[in-house]
């Protein structure tokens, strides 16, 4: 496969095959195969995500890795009806969350200033980097395990309230999405939607 557009102009791209693992032939998998996934697994899954940039390395993404048979029965309560054999096929479900707390760990994260102090009392800023960096922490999450060779079923299609309630109670975590980890059952795999050219989605200014 060639490179997409405009790749040939970069200086030093990562390879071809890496490009086409992580995006140009990754997909969404909607279906998984019965191969479990370690701890190991997610524990080096983690080390990677968690290198990627947040709004003051704040890192408000939070990760609960739903496998047990117990998790995923509660699990499954929340998920609407079109995502409940996907979730059930898949060996871990990722419950993306985020931290409204997250600014008590900015001393050990940004330790050079006092940055807990732009953020307590401040429930707009809170809340806003916390939506914000977290889902950057879920889009991670997303390429992180396609490097490692998993794949990665990101949805919506669940009553966040519900998962707060049934994992969160108590707890200053808040549900954000979902994304079912494993590796993925082909025959479960539809073909490729179109995507806007660059003319439709940019602009330059």
């Amino acid at each position: 496969m060639q490179p997409a557009g405009g790749m040939t102009e970069l200086m030093n791209p990562i390879s071809t095959d890496a490009m086409s693992r992580l995006f140009l032939e990754a997909r969404t998998a909607n279906g998984f195969l019965p191969t479990p996934v370690s701890d190991a697994q997610l524990e080096a899954l983690y080390n990677v995500l968690k290198m990627g940039p947040t709004g003051a390395n704040s890192g408000p993404a939070r990760f609960v890795f739903v496998r047990s048979a117990q998790g995923k029965a509660k699990l499954l309560q929340t998920v609407s009806p079109g995502n409940v054999e996907k979730t059930t096929s898949a060996p871990v479900t990722v419950i993306v969350a985020y931290d409204l707390e997250f600014y008590e760990k900015l001393p050990k994260l940004m330790p050079h200033v006092d940055a807990r102090s732009w953020y307590a009392g401040n429930d707009a800023s809170i809340v806003a980097t916390a939506k914000q960096s977290g889902t950057l922490g879920g889009a991670y999450l997303i390429m992180a395990a396609r490097a490692l060779g998993l794949d990665a079923g990101p949805m919506g299609g669940f009553n966040a309230a519900m998962v707060d309630d049934l994992f969160f109670t108590g707890t200053h975590w808040r549900a954000n999405f979902l994304v079912n980890l494993g590796h993925i059952d082909a025959s479960k795999t539809h073909p490729r939607l179109p995507r806007l050219d660059f003319s439709e989605a940019c602009q330059l200014a």
